[in-house]
Protein backbone atom coordinates (compact mmCIF):
# COMPACT_ATOMS: atom_id res chain seq x y z
CA UNK A 1 0.00 0.00 0.00
CA UNK A 2 1.57 2.84 -1.06
CA UNK A 3 2.16 5.81 1.72
CA UNK A 4 -0.86 8.66 2.62
CA UNK A 5 -0.61 11.58 0.31
CA UNK A 6 -2.60 14.06 1.63
CA UNK A 7 -0.82 17.46 2.40
CA UNK A 8 -1.10 18.89 5.18
CA UNK A 9 -2.01 22.65 5.84
CA UNK A 10 0.52 25.61 6.18
CA UNK A 11 2.56 24.86 9.59
CA UNK A 12 2.44 28.40 11.53
CA UNK A 13 3.74 29.55 14.71
CA UNK A 14 5.87 27.93 17.25
CA UNK A 15 6.57 24.50 17.20
CA UNK A 16 5.53 21.69 19.28
CA UNK A 17 8.66 19.99 20.99
CA UNK A 18 8.42 16.32 20.76
CA UNK A 19 11.53 14.43 22.75
CA UNK A 20 12.55 11.19 21.09
CA UNK A 21 13.27 10.10 18.03
CA UNK A 22 11.86 7.01 18.21
CA UNK A 23 8.26 5.15 16.73
CA UNK A 24 6.30 7.30 19.34
CA UNK A 25 7.48 10.39 18.86
CA UNK A 26 8.03 10.11 14.93
CA UNK A 27 4.10 9.11 14.83
CA UNK A 28 3.25 12.33 16.84
CA UNK A 29 5.64 14.51 14.72
CA UNK A 30 3.61 13.20 11.25
CA UNK A 31 0.33 13.06 13.02
CA UNK A 32 0.82 16.71 14.02
CA UNK A 33 1.94 17.74 10.35
CA UNK A 34 -0.76 16.34 8.91
CA UNK A 35 -3.19 18.87 11.20
CA UNK A 36 -0.90 22.04 10.69
CA UNK A 37 1.08 22.17 13.36
CA UNK A 38 4.67 22.39 13.37
CA UNK A 39 6.64 19.45 15.38
CA UNK A 40 10.33 19.08 15.67
CA UNK A 41 11.38 16.38 16.86
CA UNK A 42 14.82 16.17 19.39
CA UNK A 43 16.71 13.63 19.32
CA UNK A 44 19.90 12.95 21.93
CA UNK A 45 21.42 10.34 19.75
CA UNK A 46 22.93 11.19 16.11
CA UNK A 47 20.29 9.07 14.58
CA UNK A 48 16.67 7.93 14.84
CA UNK A 49 15.43 4.90 16.55
CA UNK A 50 18.20 4.56 18.52
CA UNK A 51 16.93 2.14 20.96
CA UNK A 52 15.74 0.10 18.25
CA UNK A 53 18.87 -0.60 17.02
CA UNK A 54 20.54 -1.66 19.91
CA UNK A 55 18.42 -4.27 20.56
CA UNK A 56 20.07 -8.14 20.03
CA UNK A 57 20.25 -9.39 16.62
CA UNK A 58 17.57 -12.13 16.78
CA UNK A 59 14.89 -9.72 17.60
CA UNK A 60 11.71 -9.56 15.99
CA UNK A 61 8.23 -7.71 16.39
CA UNK A 62 5.96 -10.17 18.59
CA UNK A 63 3.22 -8.22 16.72
CA UNK A 64 2.54 -8.60 13.35
CA UNK A 65 3.62 -6.51 10.30
CA UNK A 66 0.08 -4.88 9.76
CA UNK A 67 -0.77 -4.29 13.19
CA UNK A 68 2.54 -2.73 13.62
CA UNK A 69 3.04 -0.24 10.96
CA UNK A 70 2.48 3.93 12.11
CA UNK A 71 0.20 6.26 10.51
CA UNK A 72 0.54 7.35 7.09
CA UNK A 73 2.51 4.71 5.97
CA UNK A 74 1.80 0.54 6.04
CA UNK A 75 5.26 -1.71 6.46
CA UNK A 76 6.14 -3.22 2.87
CA UNK A 77 5.03 -7.27 2.32
CA UNK A 78 8.81 -7.56 2.29
CA UNK A 79 9.23 -7.65 5.68
CA UNK A 80 7.71 -10.65 6.27
CA UNK A 81 5.05 -11.23 8.93
CA UNK A 82 7.21 -10.88 11.71
CA UNK A 83 9.43 -7.82 11.54
CA UNK A 84 12.81 -7.87 11.64
CA UNK A 85 15.27 -5.27 13.76
CA UNK A 86 17.18 -3.92 11.26
CA UNK A 87 13.92 -3.82 8.66
CA UNK A 88 12.06 -1.93 11.48
CA UNK A 89 15.08 0.85 11.53
CA UNK A 90 14.69 0.94 7.94
CA UNK A 91 11.10 1.12 8.13
CA UNK A 92 11.36 4.74 10.59
CA UNK A 93 13.73 5.98 8.14
CA UNK A 94 11.54 5.71 5.41
CA UNK A 95 8.68 7.07 7.59
CA UNK A 96 10.62 10.39 8.48
CA UNK A 97 11.52 10.89 4.94
CA UNK A 98 8.26 10.40 3.77
CA UNK A 99 6.60 12.34 6.19
CA UNK A 100 9.19 15.10 5.94
CA UNK A 101 9.90 15.06 9.56
CA UNK A 102 11.67 18.18 11.08
CA UNK A 103 14.72 16.41 13.29
CA UNK A 104 17.20 17.72 15.40
CA UNK A 105 20.00 14.90 16.26
CA UNK A 106 22.53 15.25 19.38
CA UNK A 107 20.33 17.75 21.50
CA UNK A 108 19.48 15.87 24.82
CA UNK A 109 16.49 18.00 26.84
CA UNK A 110 17.30 17.68 30.56
CA UNK A 111 14.96 19.39 32.41
CA UNK A 112 10.86 20.72 31.66
CA UNK A 113 9.66 23.89 33.45
CA UNK A 114 6.39 25.82 32.92
CA UNK A 115 6.73 29.54 33.29
CA UNK A 116 4.62 32.41 32.89
CA UNK A 117 1.38 30.79 34.18
CA UNK A 118 1.70 32.49 37.37
CA UNK A 119 -0.18 35.51 36.23
CA UNK A 120 -3.52 33.68 34.83
CA UNK A 121 -2.04 33.28 31.28
CA UNK A 122 -2.04 30.07 29.92
CA UNK A 123 1.79 29.86 30.56
CA UNK A 124 4.61 27.85 28.09
CA UNK A 125 6.89 25.33 29.00
CA UNK A 126 11.06 25.66 28.42
CA UNK A 127 12.70 22.25 27.31
CA UNK A 128 16.06 23.06 29.20
CA UNK A 129 18.72 21.31 26.24
CA UNK A 130 21.94 20.35 24.89
CA UNK A 131 24.67 23.29 25.76
CA UNK A 132 22.68 25.55 27.85
CA UNK A 133 19.98 26.14 25.66
CA UNK A 134 16.65 27.00 26.04
CA UNK A 135 13.74 25.93 24.21
CA UNK A 136 10.14 27.89 24.48
CA UNK A 137 6.74 25.86 23.33
CA UNK A 138 3.34 25.81 24.26
CA UNK A 139 3.26 21.93 24.03
CA UNK A 140 5.80 19.64 24.56
CA UNK A 141 5.16 15.74 23.79
CA UNK A 142 7.63 13.25 25.95
CA UNK A 143 8.47 10.42 23.55
CA UNK A 144 11.74 8.95 25.19
CA UNK A 145 9.92 5.01 26.14
CA UNK A 146 9.61 3.41 29.23
CA UNK A 147 13.29 1.48 28.55
CA UNK A 148 14.97 4.10 28.52
CA UNK A 149 17.79 2.93 30.96
CA UNK A 150 19.02 -0.57 31.80
CA UNK A 151 17.98 -1.59 35.49
CA UNK A 152 20.60 -3.76 37.14
CA UNK A 153 19.41 -5.28 40.36
CA UNK A 154 22.06 -4.38 43.38
CA UNK A 155 23.00 -7.93 43.81
CA UNK A 156 25.10 -8.67 46.76
CA UNK A 157 28.88 -8.99 46.11
CA UNK A 158 28.45 -8.38 42.20
CA UNK A 159 30.83 -5.91 42.73
CA UNK A 160 33.59 -8.15 43.23
CA UNK A 161 32.50 -11.21 41.10
CA UNK A 162 35.59 -12.01 38.94
CA UNK A 163 33.27 -13.42 35.96
CA UNK A 164 31.48 -11.40 33.19
CA UNK A 165 28.21 -9.62 34.37
CA UNK A 166 26.39 -7.20 31.56
CA UNK A 167 22.50 -6.33 31.43
CA UNK A 168 20.66 -7.93 28.00
CA UNK A 169 21.12 -4.30 26.93
CA UNK A 170 24.06 -4.72 26.04
CA UNK A 171 23.94 -8.12 24.14
CA UNK A 172 24.09 -8.73 20.80
CA UNK A 173 24.52 -12.23 19.56
CA UNK A 174 25.70 -15.14 20.78
CA UNK A 175 29.24 -15.55 19.26
CA UNK A 176 31.34 -14.00 22.10
CA UNK A 177 29.76 -16.71 24.58
CA UNK A 178 30.67 -19.80 22.22
CA UNK A 179 31.72 -22.63 24.32
CA UNK A 180 30.50 -20.86 27.94
CA UNK A 181 28.49 -21.54 30.94
CA UNK A 182 25.67 -18.56 30.86
CA UNK A 183 23.23 -18.06 33.21
CA UNK A 184 20.55 -15.51 31.72
CA UNK A 185 18.33 -13.76 34.71
CA UNK A 186 15.32 -12.81 33.60
CA UNK A 187 12.22 -14.65 32.45
CA UNK A 188 10.61 -12.55 29.88
CA UNK A 189 10.65 -12.08 26.51
CA UNK A 190 14.32 -10.39 26.42
CA UNK A 191 15.72 -13.37 28.43
CA UNK A 192 14.01 -16.05 26.70
CA UNK A 193 14.80 -14.77 23.61
CA UNK A 194 18.46 -14.24 24.61
CA UNK A 195 18.67 -17.38 26.26
CA UNK A 196 17.70 -19.31 22.98
CA UNK A 197 19.49 -17.60 20.75
CA UNK A 198 22.68 -18.68 23.05
CA UNK A 199 21.85 -21.91 23.17
CA UNK A 200 20.80 -22.25 19.33
CA UNK A 201 24.90 -20.15 18.89
CA UNK A 202 27.25 -22.65 20.38
CA UNK A 203 27.21 -22.05 23.97
CA UNK A 204 28.45 -24.62 26.20
CA UNK A 205 25.42 -24.67 28.72
CA UNK A 206 22.62 -22.00 29.02
CA UNK A 207 20.36 -21.66 32.64
CA UNK A 208 17.02 -19.35 33.13
CA UNK A 209 17.15 -18.46 36.32
CA UNK A 210 13.36 -17.22 37.30
CA UNK A 211 11.70 -15.44 39.62
CA UNK A 212 8.31 -15.21 38.89
CA UNK A 213 7.15 -17.79 36.15
CA UNK A 214 5.85 -15.66 33.35
CA UNK A 215 2.87 -16.91 30.91
CA UNK A 216 3.70 -18.71 28.04
CA UNK A 217 2.12 -17.64 24.75
CA UNK A 218 2.52 -19.30 20.83
CA UNK A 219 3.33 -16.39 18.98
CA UNK A 220 0.68 -17.59 16.77
CA UNK A 221 -2.04 -20.37 16.61
CA UNK A 222 -3.41 -22.02 13.25
CA UNK A 223 -2.32 -18.38 11.82
CA UNK A 224 -4.24 -16.08 14.37
CA UNK A 225 -1.78 -14.11 16.17
CA UNK A 226 -1.84 -13.90 20.46
CA UNK A 227 -1.95 -10.15 19.18
CA UNK A 228 -5.32 -10.25 17.96
CA UNK A 229 -6.32 -11.87 20.95
CA UNK A 230 -4.46 -9.19 23.38
CA UNK A 231 -7.11 -6.44 21.34
CA UNK A 232 -9.81 -8.74 21.97
CA UNK A 233 -9.37 -8.81 25.60
CA UNK A 234 -7.87 -5.59 26.31
CA UNK A 235 -10.72 -3.87 27.98
CA UNK A 236 -12.60 -7.22 29.43
CA UNK A 237 -12.17 -6.96 32.91
CA UNK A 238 -9.64 -9.86 34.71
CA UNK A 239 -12.01 -12.13 35.72
CA UNK A 240 -13.27 -13.26 32.47
CA UNK A 241 -10.16 -12.48 30.61
CA UNK A 242 -7.97 -14.64 32.75
CA UNK A 243 -9.66 -17.58 32.69
CA UNK A 244 -10.16 -17.67 28.78
CA UNK A 245 -6.35 -17.04 28.58
CA UNK A 246 -5.58 -19.62 30.98
CA UNK A 247 -7.45 -22.04 28.71
CA UNK A 248 -5.52 -20.72 26.06
CA UNK A 249 -2.08 -21.20 27.22
CA UNK A 250 -2.89 -24.92 28.13
CA UNK A 251 -4.52 -26.03 25.19
CA UNK A 252 -1.39 -24.70 22.98
CA UNK A 253 1.76 -24.67 25.44
CA UNK A 254 3.01 -27.89 27.15
CA UNK A 255 3.59 -28.01 31.05
CA UNK A 256 6.71 -27.39 31.32
CA UNK A 257 7.03 -28.25 35.05
CA UNK A 258 8.64 -31.49 34.76
CA UNK A 259 11.70 -29.46 33.64
CA UNK A 260 11.26 -27.12 36.11
CA UNK A 261 9.79 -24.28 34.44
CA UNK A 262 5.54 -24.33 36.49
CA UNK A 263 2.71 -22.05 35.04
CA UNK A 264 2.16 -19.09 36.29
CA UNK A 265 -0.26 -19.08 39.47
CA UNK A 266 -1.23 -15.91 38.44
CA UNK A 267 -3.73 -14.58 35.65
CA UNK A 268 -2.47 -12.91 32.43
CA UNK A 269 -4.72 -10.02 32.62
CA UNK A 270 -3.59 -9.64 35.89
CA UNK A 271 -0.23 -9.77 36.02
CA UNK A 272 0.07 -7.22 32.74
CA UNK A 273 -2.95 -4.60 34.38
CA UNK A 274 -0.32 -5.06 38.21
CA UNK A 275 2.90 -5.54 37.33
CA UNK A 276 3.09 -4.61 33.79
CA UNK A 277 4.66 -7.97 32.89
CA UNK A 278 3.24 -9.43 29.27
CA UNK A 279 3.34 -13.24 28.59
CA UNK A 280 6.48 -14.67 26.62
CA UNK A 281 5.57 -15.26 23.41
CA UNK A 282 7.72 -18.52 22.39
CA UNK A 283 10.02 -17.93 19.85
CA UNK A 284 11.63 -21.40 20.37
CA UNK A 285 12.11 -21.42 24.50
CA UNK A 286 9.61 -24.13 24.94
CA UNK A 287 11.24 -26.81 22.44
CA UNK A 288 14.53 -25.50 24.01
CA UNK A 289 13.42 -26.21 27.43
CA UNK A 290 11.94 -29.87 26.25
CA UNK A 291 15.25 -30.65 24.87
CA UNK A 292 17.49 -29.79 27.95
CA UNK A 293 19.63 -26.88 25.81
CA UNK A 294 17.57 -24.30 28.19
CA UNK A 295 17.47 -25.00 31.82
CA UNK A 296 15.42 -23.43 34.73
CA UNK A 297 16.86 -22.65 38.25
CA UNK A 298 15.92 -20.50 40.48
CA UNK A 299 16.08 -17.32 41.26
CA UNK A 300 19.83 -15.16 41.83
CA UNK A 301 20.27 -13.98 44.89
CA UNK A 302 23.98 -12.83 45.23
CA UNK A 303 27.51 -13.37 43.96
CA UNK A 304 30.23 -15.12 46.07
CA UNK A 305 33.99 -14.23 45.89
CA UNK A 306 35.32 -17.33 44.91
CA UNK A 307 33.13 -16.70 41.06
CA UNK A 308 30.28 -19.13 42.49
CA UNK A 309 26.37 -17.50 42.30
CA UNK A 310 24.19 -18.72 45.19
CA UNK A 311 20.11 -19.12 43.63
CA UNK A 312 17.11 -18.70 46.23
CA UNK A 313 16.95 -22.75 46.62
CA UNK A 314 20.40 -22.61 47.93
CA UNK A 315 21.85 -23.92 45.04
CA UNK A 316 25.21 -22.68 43.32
CA UNK A 317 26.66 -22.15 40.09
CA UNK A 318 30.13 -21.10 38.44
CA UNK A 319 29.18 -19.10 34.72
CA UNK A 320 31.16 -17.96 33.13
CA UNK A 321 28.84 -15.03 32.24
CA UNK A 322 25.78 -13.53 33.62
CA UNK A 323 23.18 -12.05 31.18
CA UNK A 324 20.94 -9.87 33.59
CA UNK A 325 17.37 -9.70 31.42
CA UNK A 326 16.14 -7.35 34.12
CA UNK A 327 14.03 -4.57 32.43
CA UNK A 328 14.21 -1.26 32.37
CA UNK A 329 13.18 2.12 33.44
CA UNK A 330 11.93 4.85 31.70
CA UNK A 331 14.18 7.83 33.96
CA UNK A 332 11.76 10.39 33.33
CA UNK A 333 12.40 12.00 37.06
CA UNK A 334 15.68 14.19 36.17
CA UNK A 335 13.05 15.76 33.20
CA UNK A 336 9.46 15.87 34.86
CA UNK A 337 10.19 14.73 38.01
CA UNK A 338 9.58 17.74 40.22
CA UNK A 339 6.16 18.37 38.28
CA UNK A 340 4.34 15.73 40.10
CA UNK A 341 3.49 13.58 36.76
CA UNK A 342 4.99 10.42 37.35
CA UNK A 343 3.88 7.98 39.76
CA UNK A 344 5.70 5.89 42.52
CA UNK A 345 7.13 3.46 39.94
CA UNK A 346 8.31 6.50 37.73
CA UNK A 347 6.44 6.14 34.86
CA UNK A 348 3.53 8.63 33.84
CA UNK A 349 0.23 9.37 35.61
CA UNK A 350 -1.35 9.59 32.41
CA UNK A 351 -0.55 9.18 29.01
CA UNK A 352 -1.64 9.92 25.10
CA UNK A 353 -4.64 12.84 24.95
CA UNK A 354 -4.78 13.10 28.56
CA UNK A 355 -2.28 15.79 30.84
CA UNK A 356 -1.60 15.98 34.50
CA UNK A 357 -3.35 18.40 36.41
CA UNK A 358 -1.16 21.81 36.64
CA UNK A 359 0.76 20.23 33.32
CA UNK A 360 -1.58 21.54 30.25
CA UNK A 361 -0.53 20.31 26.79
CA UNK A 362 2.74 18.09 28.16
CA UNK A 363 1.82 14.84 27.21
CA UNK A 364 3.38 11.41 27.20
CA UNK A 365 3.33 8.51 24.77
CA UNK A 366 5.54 5.46 24.83
CA UNK A 367 5.14 4.14 28.35
CA UNK A 368 2.51 1.47 29.00
CA UNK A 369 3.18 -2.03 28.16
CA UNK A 370 -0.54 -3.47 25.96
CA UNK A 371 -1.03 -6.87 25.48
CA UNK A 372 -2.58 -5.65 21.77
CA UNK A 373 0.94 -4.10 21.00
CA UNK A 374 3.14 -1.53 21.23
CA UNK A 375 3.42 0.16 18.06
CA UNK A 376 -0.49 -0.30 17.10
CA UNK A 377 -1.63 1.74 20.67
CA UNK A 378 1.61 4.24 19.62
CA UNK A 379 -0.31 5.02 16.47
CA UNK A 380 -3.67 5.69 18.34
CA UNK A 381 -2.40 7.63 20.64
CA UNK A 382 -0.21 10.07 18.23
CA UNK A 383 -3.67 10.35 16.61
CA UNK A 384 -5.26 11.44 19.87
CA UNK A 385 -2.20 13.66 20.68
CA UNK A 386 -2.07 15.35 17.42
CA UNK A 387 -5.88 15.55 17.36
CA UNK A 388 -5.70 17.42 21.13
CA UNK A 389 -3.22 20.45 20.25
CA UNK A 390 -4.31 20.56 16.65
CA UNK A 391 -7.41 21.93 18.61
CA UNK A 392 -6.00 23.92 21.42
CA UNK A 393 -5.40 27.91 20.45
CA UNK A 394 -1.86 28.32 19.34
CA UNK A 395 -0.15 30.24 22.25
CA UNK A 396 3.03 32.47 20.86
CA UNK A 397 5.84 31.77 22.72
CA UNK A 398 7.54 34.26 24.83
CA UNK A 399 10.37 36.59 23.99
CA UNK A 400 13.48 36.03 25.33
CA UNK A 401 17.58 36.39 24.47
CA UNK A 402 18.56 36.35 20.90
CA UNK A 403 18.36 32.84 18.93
CA UNK A 404 21.12 30.71 18.41
CA UNK A 405 20.53 28.28 15.97
CA UNK A 406 20.12 24.77 16.53
CA UNK A 407 22.16 22.34 14.37
CA UNK A 408 20.52 21.99 11.05
CA UNK A 409 17.62 19.25 10.75
CA UNK A 410 18.34 16.81 8.08
CA UNK A 411 16.60 15.40 5.49
CA UNK A 412 13.66 17.27 3.52
CA UNK A 413 11.87 20.26 5.05
CA UNK A 414 9.00 21.82 3.85
CA UNK A 415 9.88 25.43 2.34
CA UNK A 416 7.55 26.86 4.88
CA UNK A 417 9.33 25.73 7.47
CA UNK A 418 12.00 28.65 8.79
CA UNK A 419 15.36 27.08 10.49
CA UNK A 420 14.97 25.62 14.21
CA UNK A 421 16.30 28.54 16.39
CA UNK A 422 16.39 28.89 19.85
CA UNK A 423 17.87 31.48 22.77
CA UNK A 424 20.49 30.52 25.01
Amino acid sequence: MAPSTDRPSPLLGPPVYVVGGGPGGLAVAAALRRRGVRAVVLERAQELGASWRRHHDRLRLHTTRRMSSLPGLPMPRSFGRWVARDDLVRYLERYARVHDLEIVYGVEVSRLERTGADGGGPGAWVLHATGGRRLTSRAVVVATGGDSAPLLPDWPGAGGWPGELLHAAAYRNPAPYRGKDVLVVGAGNSGAEIAVDLAEGGAARVRLAVRTAPHIMRRSVAGWPAQATGILVRRLPAWPADPLLRLLERATVPDLAPYGLPRATTGPCTRIRRDGALPVHDTGLVEAVRQGLVEPVAALESFTGDGEVALSDGTRLRPDTVIAATGYRPALDPLVGHLGVLDAAGRPLVHGARTAPGAPHLHFTGFTRPASGALRELAAEARKIARTLAAAAPVPAPRTAPAADLPAPRGPRPASMPPVSLPR
